[in-house]
């Protein structure tokens, strides 16, 4: 390529030459650059012309172009070479397939075996994810019910769990309630039983050994009872009395409920024996106890065909029957010792108040036998009353009754 482009400034020179101007050819040296501005000796000979200048410049750009497409040439061939490789390992393979064939088929086209390979792969590309995305969706419909079923156990365990704890916390409040009234009930007895020891160890010996005083006959001197009754089908009164007064010695005490202020009365009013009133119904007793000393007395009654009993010091005097038969004394009543009640709890009259003393007021709900009786006249037994015992702490007193120690069993022997 070299020598062609010498040849052709060569006869660029002659040309010129011919027109008036004269170049000479010479050799060029080795690493100069091509041109003809040399002599024989290999010098450069100095140009001073345009033209040279131009041609020169024209030299240097083609050898620089020149340089550049050998490089690219380079370049090109060792892709080619790495193209022929590929092809060769991509025929070699192919052949290798065809080799297999049994049928012994011909290979087919190289275009036509890539275009269906390609669909192939695009086909199984197609299926593959197909089949990712029905697995996904299986995967997550199965993890779907498998969290429901889950959630679902997990919310009946717990739903079950709650139910257990509201049970047990409603059994231990139960529990807690029942024991916190148990408690509550064993120490209002306590104080209670303090109370009373208290008061006894004040002002009487034990505190059953006291009495009741009702010096002058008003309306509004007596005792109460704080105890009330249950329902009774019998009973048995018994109290120690002390009076003088006259004409009778009043009234010792009243039971009266709502509705029936005289479903109990021990009375003895004007020149009257005593009598004895169940539900307003009348017994007269053969009792005489105004003699100004301490007497026992015991009443017993039953429902069964109104039978009664009266009992003085301990013996049996009277008896009769047919005293409000069949019928239960009534519970939730008012007791009140020295008056007479004209409605429950009040509007007493003062001609019917007891004057004197009384202590040891008790009351059962049950007959009580005549030894059982004998034994409270003779002080040779005590039996408090079940229903109501003569207790100081039972005994609340107004008006200016009072309350004063004693201990029945000896004075009485004094008296006598």
């Amino acid at each position: 390529m070299l020598l062609l482009l010498a040849a052709v400034l060569c006869a660029a020179a002659r040309g010129q030459e011919a027109t008036g101007g004269r170049f000479v050819c010479n050799a060029i040296p080795p690493g100069a650059e091509p041109g003809c501005g040399y002599g024989s000796t290999g010098n450069r000979v100095q140009s001073s012309s345009p033209l040279e200048d131009e041609l020169r410049n024209t030299i240097l750009q083609l050898r620089e172009t020149i340089l550049q497409q050998k490089e690219t040439i380079v370049s090109q061939q060792g892709t080619i070479k790495e193209l022929n490789s590929k092809l060769a390992r991509c025929e070699g393979s192919r052949r290798k397939e065809y080799g297999k064939n049994t049928m012994g088929d011909l290979p087919r086209d190289p275009g036509e075996t890539i275009d269906q390979l390609g669909k192939t792969m695009q086909s199984l590309k197609g299926r593959l994810e197909n089949l990712e995305v029905r697995w996904h969706q299986q995967i997550a419909s199965g993890l779907r019910e498998l969290l429901r079923q889950r959630l679902g156990a997990l919310e009946t365990q717990l739903l079950r769990k709650v139910a257990e704890l509201e049970e047990e916390k409603s059994q231990l409040y139960n529990e807690t309630a029942a024991h916190r009234q148990r408690t509550e009930s064993a120490l209002n007895s306590l104080m209670e039983r303090i109370t009373e020891l208290e008061k006894s160890n004040n002002a009487f010996k034990s505190p059953e050994d006291f009495k009741v005083s009702l010096p002058l006959r008003t309306n509004y001197l007596y005792g109460r009872i704080k105890k009330s009754l249950p329902e009774m089908y019998a009973f048995t009164v018994c109290m120690w009395l002390k009076s003088s007064a006259s004409p009778g010695i009043g009234t010792p005490f009243s039971y009266g409920v709502p509705g029936q202020a005289n479903e109990i009365v021990l009375i003895e009013w004007g020149n009257n024996p005593i009598e004895l009133l169940v539900n307003d119904k009348v017994a007269q007793l053969p009792l005489a106890v105004s003699d100004g000393r301490w007497h026992h007395i015991c009443i017993t009654w039953t429902t069964r065909d109104g039978f009664w009993e009266a009992y003085q010091d301990g013996e049996r005097l009277g008896t009769g029957d047919n005293l409000a038969p069949w019928h239960p004394i009534k519970p939730g009543g008012v007791i009140i010792l020295g008056q007479e009640q004209d409605i429950v709890g009040g509007r007493f009259d003062a001609t019917q108040a007891f004057v004197g003393e009384l202590s040891q007021f008790n009351m059962w709900d049950r007959v009580l036998r005549p030894v059982d009786i004998m034994g409270l006249a003779n002080c040779s037994a005590y039996m408090p009353g079940n229903v109501v015992p003569w207790i100081d702490a039972n005994v609340e007193v107004f008006g200016g009754a009072s309350k004063a120690a004693l201990e029945i069993c000896e004075d009485r022997a004094f008296d006598s």
